[in-house]
């Protein structure tokens, strides 16, 4: 895969089909209105969807059926703006939301916009992504970001939105016992939020044994491996080891999609707890239903993030009640995004961020 060059307008990293990345020259994009600005991407982090499209092809119904420019975790800088934006200028650096809703369906109308059907969203088929050197999105997606905060925490504030949104599904308060399953970026952004939300007992949970001692060092409390045993056998261990009281966790959030997680949790949860689902594993599985209803539980799925939950995630990194540095393993060129991608797909790391291209 020959470099990019800096003579080029638009260089992008391109999805041609599975298993098929290029870079390429890409149009500069417009100002399509003008409440829009076009923004320079500087760092763009590598999401688990982005992998998965290159090696699979798609995600449920979301099929790659044409070439797609990939990355949607960025953080740039402004370099043009529509003749009615007030809220930005040229060389703001911003933490850029890379969905935008139509704003007219009930969903969106209610104020639940990342349910709109008609979602336009980053590096999802049929929409091209992030990693170029221009992009353009609405101005009010487009979150200024203090000169405190450097764009590589920027780029990082998209899973921690995520995590916001989970958290607030769970409804998360001073005292609760949480606990995630899964240790990987989203998972580790969880335990951070629930510390900032004042949680007394934070437990990670998952089968390799270094993410667990990173998630300790970052803002777990304490840490369970899960085994090979029953969903039932794995909750009463879970429990005991980590001193669970009143019967269970007050909050389980599941960040891995895995089946045996989803079953260990609903046993785990105290009479009456809260379980999030926030990873996605397979279409259908078998739930432990009965539990579910004899506990009473409520049970929720969690979906990217809505209104509110990016400026928060700004907002906490920015006053340091949240810290996403650690979460960096490394930083790439645009030109080696290829052999960051490999290494995301080979589990190597957590957060590996790549550079966007030059200036012309």
């Amino acid at each position: 895969m020959a470099p990019q060059t800096a003579s080029q307008k638009n260089p992008s990293f391109v999805l041609q089909k599975q298993d098929h990345l290029t870079f390429e020259d890409r149009p500069i994009p417009q100002l399509q209105s003008p409440y829009d600005v076009i923004v320079r991407p500087r760092w763009t982090g590598i999401c688990g969807s982005d992998v998965h499209y290159w090696t699979h092809g798609r995600i449920g119904h979301f099929v790659v059926e044409s070439p797609m420019v990939l990355g949607h975790e960025s953080a740039g800088i402004v370099s043009a703006v529509g003749d009615k934006v007030t809220t930005l200028k040229v060389g703001d650096r911003v933490a850029m939301e890379p969905g935008v809703p139509c704003r007219r369906c009930v969903r969106c109308k209610e104020g639940r916009y990342n349910l709109c059907p008609d979602m336009a969203f980053a590096a999802t088929p049929p929409y091209d992504g992030t990693l170029a050197r221009y992009y353009t999105l609405p101005e009010d997606l487009c979150y200024r970001i203090p000169e405190t905060m450097s764009l590589e925490e920027g780029a990082l504030i998209e899973p921690t939105a995520v995590a916001v949104h989970i958290s607030r599904a769970a409804a998360i308060k001073p005292g609760d016992q949480v606990v995630v399953f899964g240790a990987g970026p989203v998972g580790l952004l969880c335990c951070a939020v629930a510390r900032a939300y004042g949680a007394s007992k934070i437990v990670t949970v998952d089968i390799n044994e270094e993410r667990l001692q990173f998630a300790l060092k970052y803002a777990a409390t304490h840490a369970f491996r899960s085994e090979r045993v029953s969903a039932e056998e794995n909750a009463r261990k879970l429990i005991e080891q980590t001193g669970l009281v009143n019967g269970g966790a007050d909050v389980i959030i599941d960040a891995s999609g895995a089946e045996p997680c989803i079953q260990t949790a609903i046993h785990a949860l105290r009479m009456g707890g809260t379980y999030i689902q926030g990873g996605m594993g397979k279409a259908d599985i078998t739930f432990p239903i009965m539990a579910m209803c004899t506990k009473e539980l409520n049970v929720k799925g969690s979906f990217r993030y809505g209104p509110g939950d990016y400026q928060t995630a700004v907002d906490m990194v920015a006053s340091g009640r949240l810290s996403v540095k650690e979460l960096i393993t490394r930083k790439v060129k645009f030109e080696e995004a290829e052999q960051a991608f490999a290494d995301v797909r080979d589990g190597k790391g957590i957060k590996i961020l790549i550079e966007g291209p030059e200036g012309e």
